[in-house]
């Protein structure tokens, strides 16, 4: 019997994100993910070009395909993205205004802004809001000290709901950080993002992923009652 609580509430998407292997990736599209990610920045998940490809490949159109990078020159960020068949760059490392408008000369697709916010923080930091401007979505990360973004640590949700809820209102927010079956349900009904990102906590082990813990987070994201979501603003690429 379908849900006739909850009428024509539009659902959260959600990506999953640090896949190596193609297997995981047709497996997030049939489970119904919205994208999945490849990590070209530093980390223990970095794949190249060639491995980018075949990972995107093996969800076809069914997804979108999201190239993650640190700080690098936008040639560069150009470059691998093509190669890859990326259709969205999502920017770790504090990108600027400046940075976002002339990587949108070179790239067609959509692009992300990372802005990361402290575990016990009460907003979010100002220049989200800049960002929020030219980027197509700002994902909000978690950072712990100097480390910024991949902790697996959450913030502390109610405390920057308010703060987020604003956000939201110029642009389309994306939380991640931390996530994992047993909390993407309370961090959606607190947050009411449009789309939730999660990697470690979907694994077996680091870089593989445990296709019952995907499956378990897709259907808790489907799970979750947003009461009164709002409407997902248009991105700034169609602005």
């Amino acid at each position: 019997m379908s849900d006739t609580s909850r009428p024509n509430l539009p659902e959260v998407e959600f990506k999953f994100c640090g896949i190596t292997r193609p297997v995981d990736a047709s497996l997030a599209a049939d489970l119904g993910a919205s994208y999945v990610g490849v990590i070209f920045a530093q980390s223990p998940r970095q794949v190249d070009e060639m491995r980018a490809r075949a990972i995107f490949d093996a969800t076809a159109s069914r997804v979108g395909h999201v190239a993650v990078f640190g700080r690098a020159p936008n040639d560069v960020i150009e470059s691998k993205a093509k190669a890859a068949g990326a259709n969205v760059v999502q920017l770790h490392g504090n990108p600027t205004v400046p940075e976002i408008k002339e990587l949108r000369r070179r790239f067609d697709g959509q692009l992300w802004a990372v802005v990361c916010v402290e575990r016990d923080a009460a907003f979010v930091p100002e220049h989200a809001f800049e960002l929020g401007q030219v980027a197509d979505a700002i994902l909000i990360d978690t950072s712990v000290g100097e480390r910024s973004g991949g902790t697996g640590q959450t913030i502390e949700w109610a405390r920057v709901a308010e703060s987020i809820d604003r956000l939201a209102e110029r642009t389309k927010v994306i939380v991640a950080g931390g996530l994992n079956p047993e909390n993407v349900r309370l961090a959606i009904e607190t947050l009411r993002p449009s789309m939730v990102d999660v990697s470690s906590g979907i694994e077996a082990s680091q870089g593989i992923k445990d296709p019952r813990r995907m499956k378990a987070f897709a259907e808790a994201v489907r799970s979750a009652s947003i009461v009164g979501r709002r409407s997902t603003p248009s991105s700034a690429s169609e602005a």
